[in-house]
């Protein structure tokens, strides 16, 4: 059977205020291109299908459309819910999406119940495990005392293999959104930590063929057998160096796996620059359709520096000012004794951009105190 592992699409998510809808949309068919080329049989998706609790019609669309497309190009899709998602919304209509090939774990009271698919050599085993809330599991469950991550994922693993060993021989796939002790983050996760303890250690998954992990934005091998597909787009500018793909995952008949990275196409770049906003005006021009992220580092802090920035570079996203050392005086006085309001003023923005006013600037504030003045008299 042909596997391949994704999570983490965040259907819906902004970019720095940039709506990412488009560029999700083009991953998510190129995914649907792969399942079409490398003739896969089982799409899984390990949480954060999307990126908020209540999505917009948009991102519904795009997600809808997803599923439609990898449907259409003959795979079926096993998902779980993670932390960014709503588990009673994403799991509405489960028996009958089930029926269509979609099967969608997203309730706790279901973990330790198989999604059953065969090929040539029998049944493969999937138990998706959806995001597990401490609190959410305590009843249900009926646990008690302090709950961990660490705790209720042992206790769902106990559930799963409650199942797997009375299906002795049979080849197995578990879905589970976590932090596993050893990965490291790409920087744009939201924390689930529980009491101060996020993490769980890899022996949890012990005896299952193939664990495919979500969770964690970068593409990353915990063991052979236990991976991180990472998310299909970068999500900070932290993961601009990140190879954002899909794993494929090939299990023979005796349960052995061989498992392939394959990159997905990306839509806009990621990058940071830095210097002057005179050298960057003047420069990179191959990064002109990249998402930037820019540090200035003129003496002075240049007026209106992103409208200017922008005019060259229209997807820069952020933008901050790291003078040279020592141009800025940082333990200047933000006032001294004595000082009139314009002085006041004109310390403020040395402090501020490295600067006092110009005579154009200072004569605009002398006007803006006079009439301040006058609405104070009145």
């Amino acid at each position: 059977m042909r596997v391949l592992h994704t999570s983490d699409w965040h259907v819906g998510r902004t970019f720095h205020g940039v709506d990412l809808l488009s560029d999700q949309r083009t991953v998510l068919q190129a995914i649907a291109a792969l399942v079409q080329e490398h003739r896969v049989d089982v799409v899984v998706i390990a949480g954060d299908l999307y990126d908020r609790a209540v999505p917009s019609a948009e991102a519904i669309s795009v997600l809808t459309g997803a599923f439609a497309a990898i449907r259409a190009a003959g795979a079926v899709i096993v998902a779980s819910s993670g932390n960014h998602d709503s588990a009673p919304r994403l799991g509405a209509f489960r028996e009958f999406l089930d029926a269509g090939g979609l099967h969608l774990r997203t309730d706790v009271r279901a973990v330790g119940t198989p999604i059953v698919l065969h090929d040539e050599h029998g049944p493969v085993i999937f138990h998706a495990i959806p995001y597990l809330d401490p609190e959410m599991v305590r009843g249900p469950w009926e646990l008690t005392g302090r709950l961990r991550h660490e705790e209720i994922l042992t206790a769902a693993m106990q559930r799963i293999r409650g199942d797997l060993d009375a299906r002795p021989g049979c080849r197995s796939v578990v879905l589970a959104h976590a932090f596993v002790t050893g990965a490291v983050p790409g920087g744009s996760e939201r924390s689930i930590a529980v009491g101060g303890v996020e993490s769980v250690s890899a022996e949890i998954f012990d005896g299952v063929g193939y664990v495919a992990l979500g969770h964690l934005h970068g593409r990353q091998r915990i063991a052979d057998h236990i991976r991180y597909s990472g998310s299909p787009l970068p999500f900070s500018f932290g993961e601009a160096g990140h190879h954002k793909g899909v794993l494929i995952v090939d299990i023979d008949g005796a349960g052995s796996i061989d498992v392939t990275p394959v990159d997905l196409p990306v839509p806009r770049p990621l990058a940071e620059i830095s210097g002057t906003l005179e050298q960057l005006l003047s420069g990179h021009d191959e990064l002109a359709e990249h998402y930037l992220s820019v540090t200035l580092t003129d003496p002075v802090r240049p007026l209106e520096s992103m409208r200017r920035v922008r005019s060259r570079f229209p997807h820069a996203v952020t933008l901050s000012w790291q003078p040279p050392v020592g141009s800025v005086d940082d333990d200047a006085a933000p006032t001294r004794p004595g000082a009139n309001d314009h002085e006041l003023v004109e310390e403020f923005l040395l402090v501020c951009r490295g600067a006092g006013a110009d005579p154009v600037e200072s004569a605009i504030i002398d006007r803006a105190l006079a009439a301040a003045l006058q609405d104070a008299d009145r």
